[in-house]
Parts: structure tokens; sequence; C-alpha cells
């Protein structure tokens, strides 16, 4: 039978979100096209996408994991581009996750429809390492996993440059019948079928818990580096007096990872072909519009 500290366990923690774009800023740094003003511009909504910051509620068993509100300025950067984009940067929504039956809710809004994603938490082959260090004053232990890339979180993604594509070119020579046939979006990226996934997790926090769909360890995961995004814990407070609900969200419609990436690559390439025709805009210059 449950004690009633055990009930009322509960702790926050934030964590501070950044992903690398060094690669999309050589891309655009090499468009002729692109002012300084441009350039400053996208750089400012690129920093608001891809540098964020999250707050974690987690019990024993379950954890909402949800981004910072922060009041837009007014004629600030919101509107429905800088959304959609927000959604496919791995933000926006409530990330709800049980670990006790192992399985993930989180809503997203993308092209102005609400969807409900669904699924198994992913089994995460997680490699113990000795190493420790110390962060937050929690000494943390290390640990590995490799886990397969999801085709709607873009900060994996990097744009193509033109000699990787030329070198695409030369593989496909042999089908020389297909050259009519439309590329697919996904082909202007390069996309890795998987990453390493470092995680430093701290047992003096006894939950199988962690940013994102990120659990699975003896103790809360208070970093995580994938080689381009680094979430970084940078306070906790354990057993306020304020509870905050943990609950999965219930609103849009409800559907699986894999179909929710085919509707966002489906939707992207959509969006792709309606921009073709105006000149090299590409995804990476049309931020936030």
């Amino acid at each position: 039978m449950q004690t009633q500290a055990q009930k009322d366990f509960q702790g926050m923690a934030v964590y501070e979100s950044k992903t690398s774009t060094s690669e999309f800023k050589d891309r655009m740094a090499g468009n002729k096209e692109m002012t300084p003003d441009m350039m400053k511009m996208i750089e400012d909504r690129m920093k608001k996408m891809f540098e964020k910051t999250f707050i974690l509620n987690f019990d024993k068993s379950a954890s909402i994991y949800k981004e910072e509100e922060k009041l837009e300025a007014p004629g600030g950067q919101g509107g429905g581009g800088m959304r959609m984009m927000t959604s496919i940067m791995g933000g926006g929504g409530t990330f709800y996750k049980n670990v006790k039956d192992k399985s993930y809710t989180v809503d997203k809004e993308f092209m102005g429809k609400e969807f409900l994603v669904k699924d198994s938490l992913p089994k995460l082959d997680w490699k113990m390492d000795s190493e420790t260090r110390v962060i937050g004053g929690y000494n943390c232990f290390k640990a590995t996993a490799v886990r397969p890339v999801s085709k709607s979180d873009f900060r994996n993604f990097r744009p193509k440059r033109e000699g990787d594509k030329k070198e695409e070119d030369k593989k496909e020579e042999p089908k020389a019948e297909n050259k009519d046939k439309k590329t697919n979006f996904m082909d202007e990226f390069e996309v890795p079928k998987e990453i390493t996934i470092t995680a430093w997790y701290t047992p003096e926090i006894p939950v199988n818990q962690g940013p994102e769909n990120y659990w699975g360890l003896p103790g809360l995961i208070l970093e995580v580096n994938d080689g381009k995004t680094v979430i970084l814990c940078s306070k906790i407070v354990m057993n306020a007096k304020e509870k905050v609900e943990i609950k999965a969200p219930t609103n849009g419609k409800a559907i699986s990872q894999s179909d929710y990436d085919e509707t966002v690559v489906k939707k992207m390439e959509e969006m792709r072909e309606m921009n073709q025709g105006q000149g090299r805009g590409g995804m990476e210059f049309r931020i936030g519009h």
C-alpha cells in the first residue's frame, strides 16, 4: 500500500534546450540573395525556435513536459508559420509520459490541425558507464543509447549541399528513365537513420523520467546530448507545496507516431511543390513566413 509520502512525491525540473544551427547558417550565407538584414531576421527567428526552456513535472510513474510559456511581444514572431516550425523543431504541446504502462501522449498543432500523438515509449537500450559528473549539485552517471530519428523532428536534419546532391545523382544514374519523376521533399536534407544519445542521470532522484521521450534510467535524466541538440537541467524543485496535475492531454485527432510523421512529411512536400517556381526559397529561407 502506498504511503501518503509516496502519493505526495512530486518534482519539477527546468531544462534549457539548444540545437546547433551552423549548417543552416552556412547554407544561408552562401545565398547571394540574402541581405544582412534578412540574415539577422532569420537568425533571430532560428534562435527562438532552437533555444527553448521546458518544464518537467513528474511523480513516481508519470510526467508532463511542456515549453515554458512566454508572452509574445506585440507584432512578434508568432503566427502560423512560426507555430508550425515550432512543432517540427521539437516544441509545442504537452508531452505526457507514463513509465508504468510505457506509453506517451503529446498534443501537437500542425498546419492548423490538432493532433494527439499516442504511442509506446521508445525502448532505449542504455549502456551504463562509470563516468560521473555533478550537475546542479546532483551526482550524475553517464549512459549512452542508439535510437532512430523521427521523420517529423527536424532538429537532426541538415540541408544537403550541392556537392552532396551531385553524389546522390551519380548513384541514381542507372535509373535515368525516372528523370521526370518528382523529387521527394526529404531528398533536400541529410537525415541520419539513427543517432547516439549521451545522457546523464542522478540516482539521488530515483524516478524513471527525463525530458521529451527519454526515460528508462535508474534516476532522473538531467542532461541529454544527441550531437546537435543539448537538453540541460538548470533547476530542480522537489515536493513543492503546490502540486501540479499530471495527466495526459486529450485534444486533437488521435494518431500514432509513424502516421503523424508521414502526415508531416506529406504536408511539407505539398508546401515545397507550391513554393517551387518562386526561386530557390527552400524551407530554410522561409522560416517564420
